[in-house]
């Protein structure tokens, strides 16, 4: 599948459940899971692709699993409208999962702040249904991707409380950090004002809550130039 945002080269995938692989579209390669990621089994493919305009229809049952999912965690989450998710949908910043009948399975978005200094990937939702399947570990991976694509520059941000969102984050390469080292834009933190545990952030000036803060920063991976001059230089002499 092609995006027409910014010209992005966009590959859409398919997860096999009833073989327990996840096929790429683009490769003839097969990448086999764990038979625990497998637990349930379906009669349909999951479609992982970008999210485009049509996906509009899925928008209320996203935002409404969002904030029914946090209740029964029992922790905070920043609201988000049905029409902020369509926004996303239409400007190719956003990742979704559809079953081969055209049934949502998963979600997640990019969002931009300071000229697009720094970026999130944000509202990671997985359907009751489908969960630990390896469902979120793709749909993370490739909202990655395309925030790297989109803004190669960028410093990507998350802050959850989630566990199993830290280890994915890990393995993509984020950090813990301190908040004061992700954005500092208003509207992110007017973002959480919907959080049941917002005066707890604002009685601490925007310094410290519940939510661990991870930053992914793209100068790890560029290489040092003048190390490896160096290097090369000691070895030639």
């Amino acid at each position: 599948m092609i995006s027409q945002y910014e010209g992005t080269q966009f590959i859409e995938s398919k997860f096999s459940q009833s073989a327990g692989f996840y096929k790429k579209n683009d490769s003839n390669d097969t990448q086999c899971q764990s038979d625990q990621c497998f637990s349930q089994e379906f009669s349909e493919d999951i479609i992982l692709r970008l999210a485009i305009a049509e996906d509009s229809i899925f928008a209320k049952a996203i935002t409404d699993e969002m904030h029914d999912s946090a209740v029964i965690r029992g922790c905070g989450i920043s609201r988000r409208s049905p029409e902020s998710v369509i926004q996303k949908m239409q400007e190719g910043k956003a990742i979704i999962a559809v079953t081969s009948a055209n049934e949502w399975v998963g979600f997640s978005y990019i969002e931009t702040y300071e000229n697009n200094e720094f970026v999130s990937n944000s509202g990671l939702i997985v359907a009751p249904a489908y969960r630990k399947c390896g469902v979120a570990k793709s749909i993370k991976q490739r909202i990655f991707d395309l925030s790297r694509t989109l803004y190669p520059h960028a410093k990507i941000f998350s802050i959850t409380t989630g566990a199993a969102v830290m280890k994915m984050n890990t393995r993509l390469g984020f950090e813990a950090v301190t908040y004061g080292e992700i954005t500092k834009e208003k509207k992110f933190w007017e973002g959480c004002k919907s959080c049941v545990n917002f005066n707890i952030l604002e009685n601490k000036s925007y310094k410290n809550c519940f939510c661990t803060a991870m930053l992914y920063s793209p100068e790890q991976e560029e290489p040092n130039e003048e190390t490896e001059s160096e290097t090369e230089h000691r070895q030639l002499s």
